[in-house]
């Protein structure tokens, strides 16, 4: 039986030493890359994770917040408003105002046609003339009486003439004396005549009851004008005008929360066109009927300052205050929620949203308005985080939480 090779089964000790050790170097580089990949896998998974979080906006607020009652809603109105119109008939013949024309009280803002008028006018003028030269002749005819009836009776009183011709002396008198008082009745019904053409004229004048701005215009020249607007194709009114010196707010209130409110009670007033001012009010008179329907009472709030921007029917906001707000407190300031501040370090910050992110921002804090505090070192508009615990820091990201 053949001895089996073993030569084939030792080891050969001139192979170069790296073809050996290869295997094992691999090993650890596979080894440390794995770690690398697990320790990135670990960041993502925790560090750079997104926090959901609740936000909520910068606002502007008003100090006077803090010590409102009420709130109610109405319209602005004026006190004195009227539709200027003629109490004659006619075609309007001349118009010298226009939408927004500042007139004063007893201004002739229109005219109708009034030739016919003015002559009948004239007429009565001459009227009155007439009867002042009659009135003039009887008293001339008068004073000649007068002294024929003296001269007569002196004469009669010498037995110089006759008994007969003292009685016509008398008798020119006392007919010169009546002639006098006819034409003095009749001076006076010819001044009547003249002041009836005056105001029949001046009937034909569309003027101004009073200082005000006209807000319509409710016809054009050449329309036909009558009182009562009661024919076919006429007008009424020729313009619409109001003081506007005597806006107010008028609004209603629930006859629930009528307690909270009282004659000459401070308020703020804000307008939907003038959003960034309030306006200072003050309650003028509260309207003693309640209406049944609502169950509200009608307020009315006086503007304690005059503004050229205020205008009839602009819808307002009133806020019934507990007391009177100094001018400095009526000017709008930037505040977030108090759950959005937070005191790390000895500072006060806030964190913004900005790119997904919460940035810390530190603010100065101060006076508390409602559930909103005041800062100062952010923007209205921007958004912040509420209540960040401490899983929120600098660089977090964060997603919004959806209500």
């Amino acid at each position: 039986m053949a001895r089996p090779d073993l030569s084939k089964l030792s080891i050969d000790r001139s192979a170069p030493q790296g073809a050996r050790g290869r295997p094992r170097h691999w090993f650890w580089i596979a080894a440390a890359a794995a770690v690398v990949i697990a320790v990135a896998l670990g960041f993502a998974g925790g560090v750079g994770r997104a926090v959901t979080v609740e936000t909520a906006s910068v606002a502007m607020a008003y100090p006077s917040q803090a010590i409102t009652v009420l709130n109610a809603t109405g319209y602005v109105v004026a006190q004195r408003k009227a539709s200027v119109a003629s109490k004659a008939t006619g075609r309007l013949e001349w118009l010298g105002v226009m939408e927004g024309s500042r007139v004063k009280q007893g201004e002739v803002i229109a005219r109708l046609e009034n030739r016919d008028v003015g002559a009948s006018r004239e007429q009565a003028a001459a009227s009155v003339k007439v009867s002042a030269a009659n009135l003039e002749q009887a008293q001339a005819e008068l004073r000649d009486a007068d002294q024929n009836l003296k001269r007569t009776r002196d004469l009669a009183s010498k037995k110089y003439i006759s008994e007969s011709a003292l009685d016509g002396a008398v008798a020119r008198f006392d007919k010169a004396r009546a002639a006098v008082r006819s034409a003095e009745a009749a001076v006076g019904v010819a001044q009547a005549n003249l002041k009836a053409a005056e105001v029949a004229f001046d009937q034909t004048l569309i003027r101004a009851p009073f200082d005000g701005v006209v807000l319509t215009k409710n016809a054009n020249v050449g329309d036909n004008i009558t009182p009562f607007s009661s024919a076919i194709d006429t007008k009424g009114a020729v313009v619409t005008m109001a003081d506007m010196d005597t806006l107010e707010v008028e609004a209603d209130v629930a006859e629930s929360s009528l307690g909270k409110i009282r004659v000459a009670q401070p308020c703020e007033i804000q307008l939907d066109a003038v959003p960034e001012h309030r306006f200072a009010g003050v309650v003028n008179r509260i309207v003693p009927t309640v209406d049944r329907a609502k169950a509200t009472v009608l307020v009315k709030v006086r503007f304690l300052e005059r503004d050229e921007r205020v205008l009839p029917d602009m819808s307002a906001k009133i806020a019934f205050l507990e007391r009177e707000v100094p001018p400095a407190d009526r000017k709008a300031v930037t505040a977030v929620p108090r759950q959005a501040v937070v005191r790390r370090d000895g500072a006060s910050l806030v964190f913004v949203l900005k790119d997904g992110r919460a940035v810390q921002t530190g603010v100065t804090t101060g006076r508390a308005i409602g559930d909103l505090v005041e800062v100062g070192g952010v923007a209205a508009g921007e958004k912040v985080v509420l209540k960040p615990l401490d899983a929120v820091a600098d660089g977090t990201r964060v997603k919004v939480e959806q209500k």
